[in-house]
C-alpha cells in the first residue's frame, strides 16, 4: 500500500477512521468485513458494469474542447460525466451501493442530499430495483433545487425536509444517520461523497474509480499516452474528484488541481472553502479537516453551489492537500458564474455549478501550450437554471 491508498484501519495519513455511536458499530464493522470481498466479486462486477453501460450510458465521453483549448493555450479535455443518466457522477455510486446493499440482504435505502443529484440518482436505482427510499435534504435546499425534489417524488422515493440548523447537506446528513441509528437492522445508509466512517471514503471512491479507469482508455487513444499532466475537478465532500484521479495517485507526473467553493470570497466569513479555512477536527464520523469555531461548534458553511457547501472534506482530500500531492484552488461564486457562462457560450456545454468551479481554474493559473489537462464535468446545469437566470 503507499501513502495515497486507505490503511487497513481506514485512515489517509492522520485522517479517516471510524468515529460513531455504538449503536451502529455492528452496521459499519460489518460493511468494513465485506465491502471489498462483494466489489471485487466478478459476479458484482459483471452487473455493475452493465448497468453503468445499458443503464447510464457508459462510458461518458472525453470531450477536446477546441475553443477553450484555444483560448487558454492548452489541450483541455473534458470528462463529461453530465451526460450520465440522471446528469452526474452520482448514478455511479448510487448503483454500486444499492448492488451491495442488495448482497447484504438489507430492504430500505436511505440517503442525504444537498443539491438534490445523489437524492435523484439513489431514487432512480431504487426505483429500477424496487426497494424502499427515504431520502434526507435541508429544507433551504428542498426550496432551492425544486425540481430535483419532484423527480425524487415521481420516482417513488420520500423526501424528508429537514428543519434543523442552516437546514442544508450537514444537516440532512445529521438526520439521516439519527434514522440509521434507529433502524440498524434493515437499512443501509448510501452515503452520497467520500465522507463518513471508514469504509465510505475508500468504498466510494473505488466504486467513482470508474471515471478515471475510462479516462486512461480515451487518453490513449486520443493522444497516444494514458496520462494527462494535469486532472482538474471539484471537491465538495469529493467523489467526482476521487474518481477523477484514483488511477492516477501514485504517478506523480500527473499533477492534481482541485477547486473547493470560495463562497463570497475565502475570509469573508460565507465560505465553503474547507482545506483552507478548516482545522481538525471530527465530522459525520471521519476525522478530516472541517470549519469550525475555536471551541469546536461547526461553522456553517455558504456557497452559491447546493453541491459544494459542506463544512468538511472527505479524508482523502485533507491527506492530499496536507501532503501536497492536489493543490488547492478556492473559487469564489463570481469566478464560478463567470465560468459556467464561459463554456456554455465556448462550447455549448450548460455545467452544474459545482463544475462550475473547476472551470474556474483557468483564470486562475497558466498552463504550458503541449499541456494535457483532464477537466470532470460533474454535473449538467438543468438544476442550476434559476440561479443561472437571476
Amino acid at each position: 500500500m503507499n501513502d495515497f491508498n486507505v490503511s487497513e484501519a481506514g485512515y489517509y495519513g492522520e485522517f479517516g477512521g471510524a468515529y460513531i455511536p455504538e449503536i451502529l458499530y455492528s452496521n459499519v464493522e460489518n460493511l468494513k468485513n465485506v465491502y471489498l470481498k462483494i466489489l471485487n466479486d466478478p459476479e458484482f462486477q459483471r452487473e455493475f458494469h452493465a448497468l453503468l453501460r445499458d443503464y447510464v450510458g457508459r462510458p461518458s465521453p472525453l470531450y477536446w474542447a477546441k475553443r477553450m483549448s484555444e483560448k487558454y493555450a492548452c489541450r483541455i479535455y473534458l470528462k463529461r460525466e453530465d451526460l450520465n443518466h440522471t446528469g452526474s457522477h452520482k448514478i455511479n455510486n448510487a448503483i454500486g451501493q444499492i448492488l451491495l446493499a442488495q448482497r447484504m440482504g438489507k430492504t430500505r435505502i436511505i440517503a442525504e442530499t444537498g443539491a438534490g443529484q445523489h437524492g435523484v440518482a439513489t431514487a432512480t436505482v431504487c426505483a429500477l430495483m424496487n426497494m424502499e427510499c427515504v431520502v434526507y435534504m435541508g429544507k433551504t435546499d428542498v426550496e432551492r433545487q425544486k425540481l430535483n425534489v419532484r423527480k425524487m417524488n415521481m420516482l417513488g422515493a420520500k423526501v424528508v425536509p429537514v428543519t434543523s440548523g442552516n437546514m442544508t447537506l450537514k444537516d440532512a446528513t445529521n438526520e439521516a444517520i439519527r434514522d440509521w441509528c434507529c433502524n440498524p437492522s434493515n437499512t443501509y445508509y448510501v452515503i452520497g461523497s467520500t465522507v463518513g466512517p471508514h469504509p465510505y471514503p475508500d468504498m466510494v471512491a473505488r466504486i467513482q474509480s470508474v471515471i478515471s479507469k475510462e479516462i486512461k482508455q480515451q487518453l490513449a487513444e486520443k493522444e497516444g499516452r494514458d496520462y494527462p499532466d494535469y486532472l482538474i475537478a471539484c471537491v465538495g465532500g469529493g467523489s467526482n474528484a476521487a474518481g477523477t484521479i484514483y488511477e492516477y495517485l501514485n504517478d506523480t507526473k500527473v499533477k492534481i488541481i482541485l477547486a473547493e467553493a470560495a463562497g463570497k470570497g475565502v475570509d469573508s466569513g460565507e465560505s465553503a472553502a474547507t482545506i483552507r479555512l478548516g482545522t481538525v477536527g471530527i465530522i459525520h464520523g471521519a476525522k478530516t479537516l472541517l470549519m469550525q469555531t475555536e471551541d469546536g461548534q461547526i461553522q456553517e458553511p455558504y456557497s452559491i453551489s447546493a453541491g459544494l457547501d459542506y463544512p468538511g472534506i472527505g479524508p482523502m482530500h485533507a491527506n492530499l492537500a496536507k501532503t501536497g500531492r492536489s493543490e488547492v484552488l478556492a473559487i469564489d461564486d463570481r469566478e464560478a458564474l463567470k465560468a459556467a457562462f464561459e463554456l456554455t457560450r465556448l462550447e455549448g456545454i450548460i455545467p452544474a455549478l459545482e463544475s462550475a468551479h473547476a472551470l474556474g481554474v483557468f483564470d486562475k493559473k497558466q498552463f504550458k501550450p503541449d499541456d494535457i489537462i483532464v477537466l470532470c464535468i460533474s454535473g449538467r446545469g438543468d438544476k442550476d437554471m434559476e440561479t443561472y437566470i437571476r
